[in-house]
């Protein structure tokens, strides 16, 4: 995180993906918040994405989109992933009710984008030229008092048109859509580097990564040893993309945002996770 605007990175509407990546969800990563000196994955030569490199992962699905519910009834053919956007932005922005995700969305390479930025968020980082949507306006805040760093709760106002995109969209709704464009994903998840790779399941997982993201105590207090704001607790640095980028949302955000991805995460697998309330002091 750094102090000027300039630097202030991406946040991620993505409740899950399309689902979490994308209309549902209001998830906001910041380029600020990488390790200093961590190396940017490489990119590949379509829409930007990172390039995740062979997959080692083991063919077994765990979650097949069958059992998420049938996909809407239609005999319209989907378009190819490479002539998709139009049809996505469209279709997602009426999924988003007029709740402000007009301004947020990037319009190239919809799917593509979304589906690396889901890859990445279990992991240490996620390259800001991935990513789905702007970023928010303003500069990343933070109190200062007797020498010391904290996250500054006045955040919250940055955040607010996601939390609208989040809390608006019908989660049913995309969910149906998103199975029926699930070939597109896949596609590209095959295409990131995963070529026995099952996009679902790597969602699912991504759900669960931040779903286990504990709920820091307040103030959470910062460091600064050079350019980047850290975490001053190593064990809180640790954690993934994912997970530091909805402990940066506040308890009540972060709460709001885990009752969605539970909802989400019941509607793709047909289970529902009992809700847990992590805190770290």
């Amino acid at each position: 995180m750094k102090k000027k605007q300039s630097s202030i990175g991406q946040w991620i509407v993505s409740g899950v993906v399309v689902i979490l990546a994308i209309a549902v969800g209001v998830f906001i990563w910041r380029k600020a918040t990488q390790t200093g000196g961590e190396p940017t994955p490489a990119t590949s030569s379509k829409a930007g994405t990172t390039a995740a490199g062979p997959a080692a992962a083991s063919t077994a699905i765990q979650h097949p989109i069958a059992q998420a519910g049938p996909a809407p009834a239609t005999t319209a053919p989907l378009p190819a992933l490479d002539a998709s956007d139009t049809d996505v932005a469209s279709a997602l922005l009426a999924l988003g009710g007029g709740n402000g995700l007009d301004g947020l969305l990037k319009r190239d390479q919809i799917v593509r984008r979304v589906v690396a930025t889901v890859d990445a968020l279990p992991r240490q980082s996620v390259g800001t030229n991935i990513l789905p949507v702007k970023t928010p306006k303003g500069a990343f805040v933070v109190d200062q008092a007797d020498g010391g760093i904290t996250l500054s709760p006045r955040n919250a106002e940055r955040y607010a048109p996601y939390m609208r995109v989040l809390e608006g969209v019908d989660a049913k709704a995309l969910v149906s859509w998103y199975v029926a464009h699930y070939p597109l994903f896949q596609q590209a998840y095959r295409d990131l580097g995963y070529p026995k790779g099952y996009f679902n399941d790597r969602l699912v997982a991504a759900i669960d990564d931040m779903l286990a993201a504990p709920v820091p105590d307040a103030p959470v207090t910062l460091v600064q040893p050079k350019v980047f704001y850290r975490y001053a607790d190593p064990g809180l640095e640790a954690r993934s993309a994912g997970q530091k980028l909805m402990m940066r949302l506040g308890t009540d955000d972060e709460t709001r945002v885990k009752a969605r991805l539970r909802q989400i995460r019941a509607l793709l697998t047909g289970a529902t996770l009992p809700a847990r309330a992590a805190s770290v002091r």
